[in-house]
């Protein structure tokens, strides 16, 4: 849900963080689902907290749910949750339960709906690269083929927070570089299990995108995700660095760990048609890094809001939604996990500009925006239980399956 309001509001908002905890076990939840909330704050795991507050922002009172991750206790790690594969999606319960994490919040943006394309099937996949336990998932679709709100000046599909093998939270841009060589040469790689490829291009998919079509790669322009579906399209199925089939138009089904497929559209189908089954092909890849010299253990796409303390400009200070955030403080070592409740009663939330002012009142000195509206959701796990709870109310009224998340694990 989305609230609008003047900027001249936005400029006498006071933004205030005001600890309530209790406040929303005794409020009227009409409608919302059960979210069992916590009476006090508590730790859930050594090095890690929970709590809740109510946030005032112009829009309204929103109430905002905080985990707190200290990454400089040895029995404490962040990662990935996914379901299993880059096209499919999952609720954040259901990953947390199965990788048996403490606690998680939803990730990234992610291929939602294709009522654009008539016939086309949503793929689930999230917008930004996606590492999880130091393994590449996928990369990052184009700007344009992006969901989610419109990107603050200067931001990319291609931002990432992560937390590197130094176990240090830092915000980062990964790209892809990669080529597939061939007898008649080499080809840039412009794509790695992405819903959506980039105009004249040619991507691979791995046994990591799943089982699902992949049609959707070859709709929609680099500025524009609703443009049709192109119709210069080719497939080469690689198995062994040799081609072993062709086809015409991308095709859908499970892909073997040791096969590789190219999908081509308009140029990159071109060249993608010079070769013949039992041609050598080899095909390489990798997310590189923008600044960080440290490998990635974890890292998930979104956009940010904050760096070294102070939010970018440009940053959105009209339209109101829940949102789930992720900051750090103390040079990476203490993460900060917040996403707001969906329930009727604080269901005004805070634009992208407030969200950054709360971090920095929580103590981030850089901040990084994820998906948000019905997608928001925080899990905890109580000591010895079975499975996770549901701390905040998802807008919708119930868990909406997504691409990905951010889950935190006790070690020892």
């Amino acid at each position: 849900m989305t609230r609008r309001r003047g900027r001249s509001a936005a400029g006498r908002a006071v933004l205030t963080v005001v600890t309530a905890f209790g406040v929303l076990a005794g409020a009227a939840l009409a409608g919302a689902a059960p979210a069992d909330a916590l009476p006090a704050g508590r730790t859930i795991a050594p090095g890690v907290t929970y709590r809740q507050f109510d946030v005032r922002a112009a829009a309204g009172t929103t109430h905002a749910h905080l985990l707190t991750v200290d990454l400089g206790n040895p029995h404490v790690r962040v990662d990935l949750l996914h379901p299993g594969a880059v096209a499919a999606r999952a609720t954040v319960s259901a990953m947390a339960n199965s990788a048996r994490a403490v606690a998680g919040v939803n990730g990234d943006f992610f291929d939602i709906t294709e009522s654009q394309h008539p016939g086309v099937d949503p793929t689930g996949a999230s917008v930004g690269p996606a590492v999880a336990n130091g393994q590449v998932l996928k990369a990052a679709v184009p700007n344009g083929q992006r969901f989610g709100p419109a990107l603050p000046p200067g931001a990319t599909t291609e931002d990432v927070l992560g937390v590197g093998t130094d176990r240090r939270a830092r915000l980062d841009r990964l790209s892809l570089t990669g080529s597939v060589r061939t007898p008649e040469g080499e080809l840039p790689l412009k794509g790695l299990n992405q819903y959506a490829l980039a105009e004249n291009s040619v991507g691979a998919y791995t046994s990591r995108w799943g089982s699902a079509s992949r049609e959707r790669a070859v709709c929609g322009t680099d500025t524009n995700r609703g443009a049709g579906c192109g119709s210069d399209t080719y497939e080469v199925r690689v198995r062994g660095g040799r081609v072993v089939s062709v086809a015409n138009t991308p095709g859908s089904g499970r892909i073997p760990a040791d096969t590789t497929v190219l999908v081509g559209r308009e140029e990159g189908a071109r060249e993608l048609r010079r070769l013949a089954v039992g041609d050598a092909v080899s095909v390489t890849h990798a997310l590189v890094a923008a600044t960080s010299k440290v490998a990635y253990a974890f890292a998930l796409g979104g956009f940010p809001v904050l760096r070294d303390g102070r939010p970018p400009a440009g940053l959105d200070d009209t339209a109101s939604a829940v949102r789930t955030i992720v900051g750090f403080d103390d040079g990476g070592r203490r993460l900060l996990i917040l996403a707001l409740d969906g329930a009727v009663a604080y269901r005004s939330g805070l634009t992208v500009a407030e969200e950054a002012t709360t971090m920095r009142s929580l103590g981030a000195s850089d901040a990084f925006n994820l998906d948000g509206g019905g997608s928001s959701e925080m899990v905890t796990r109580d000591a010895g239980a079975a499975a996770v709870t549901v701390r905040n109310h998802p807008s919708g009224g119930a868990e909406r399956p997504v691409a990905n998340g951010v889950g935190v694990f006790a070690t020892g």
